[in-house]
């Protein structure tokens, strides 16, 4: 194949350049407003800096805040000092810039909540993240090995439908979802005739049903869509490994943990990012089953931060980049596994 000229290396440069900017802006101006003084967040750029406007009446300098230049000339100001009345002075007004990077936002973001513990949600999310990937990878890869490795009547059939579950949206099946685990302890409290069911958990929460971990975990422990990815990547490993395993005494599910998971590290690596990445950042579904405080994730924390500090921008952002880390953490940990994949992929090909 021919080299691409100098031409289409620069315009494929322009173009890699301006989507790694379209990307990395939103985050730089998330970082930039969370360590900002509270009155410039508006005030445009990403560059935290105070600003300061001075004006002097009758010999004394005080501090104002502008709001308007009038037609004869003279300055419409606020004073932020003694009265904080709106004045009109002839100037000139005196504007100083200075840098201010405020790193204060974020222990008073963390601090914020005097109901509720910025540290406990954020614990909230990490183990509902880490238990509902660790759930979907697990389920996922023994359903993926049955579809892809064993034979048994039905099975092209099954896994049809297990695929057109992906077309069902989820708002179909979020009511049924929620009346199952509503009516879950009541269910199994009689079946045992017992009240543990309906206990409340020593961590916050019920033992089992709605408001929590359970219902917060268990819904989420299935994917359809991880199960086609990891069957699909199996399926591309050789059968030669596998019948060598079985040689050696391993069964199905010897073979499975011995020679298809350690072989499947890119894919696995994958749906584990991926789901984390939405189990970390799901918001309705915690809104929908928590009443709790002591179970709230992450997402309904910071949707509550907004309503109680509805102009305090920086300090939201700051809770935001709080938020965003777990997941930076995780994709880097991945990211190894990630080339791996695009390695194989290349020489494959």
């Amino acid at each position: 194949m021919q080299e691409p000229t100098g031409r289409r290396k620069l315009f494929t440069m322009i173009v890699l350049t301006a989507v790694a900017v379209t990307t990395v802006l939103p985050f730089l101006w998330t970082l930039a407003l969370s360590l900002k003084p509270a009155d410039q967040v508006m005030s445009g750029g990403l560059i935290p800096k105070q600003i300061t406007e001075q004006v002097e009446i009758d010999g004394k300098t005080h501090t104002v805040r502008l709001l308007r230049q009038l037609e004869d000339g003279r300055y419409r100001v606020k004073l932020l000092e003694g009265e904080r009345k709106i004045v009109d002075v002839p100037g000139p007004v005196t504007v100083t810039e200075r840098l201010d990077v405020r790193f204060d936002n974020y222990p008073k973001a963390w601090n914020a909540y005097p109901f509720l513990s910025f540290g406990r949600a954020y614990l909230n999310s990490l183990i509902v993240a880490v238990l509902v990937t660790l759930g979907q990878v697990f389920t996922c890869a023994l359903a993926a090995y049955a579809f892809a490795r064993l034979k048994f009547r039905g099975r092209d059939a099954l896994f049809f439908c297990y695929l057109a579950t992906m077309m069902v949206p989820g708002a179909v099946t979020m009511i049924p979802t929620f009346v199952l685990l509503k009516n879950m302890p009541d269910v199994l409290n009689w079946m045992f005739s017992t009240e543990f069911f309906a206990r409340e958990f020593i961590g916050g929460g019920r033992m089992i049903g709605t408001d929590s971990y359970f219902a917060l975990i268990a819904p989420r422990c299935f994917s359809a869509y991880g199960t086609f990815m990891l069957r699909q990547f199996f399926l591309s490993i050789p059968k030669e490994l596998e019948e060598a395993a079985v040689l050696d005494g391993c069964g199905p599910l010897g073979v499975l943990r011995h020679v298809v998971l350690p072989l499947s590290k890119p894919a696995i690596a994958t749906l584990s990012v991926f789901t984390f990445m939405w189990a970390w950042g799901d918001f309705f579904w915690p809104l929908v089953v928590t009443r709790s405080d002591s179970i709230k994730t992450l997402p309904l924390l910071l949707q509550t931060f907004q309503g109680q500090y509805g102009a305090q921008w920086n300090l939201l952002m700051a809770a935001s980049v709080m938020g965003l880390l777990p997941m930076v953490g995780a994709f880097l940990l991945a990211q190894r596994h990630f080339i791996e994949g695009i390695k194989m992929g290349a020489v494959k090909g």
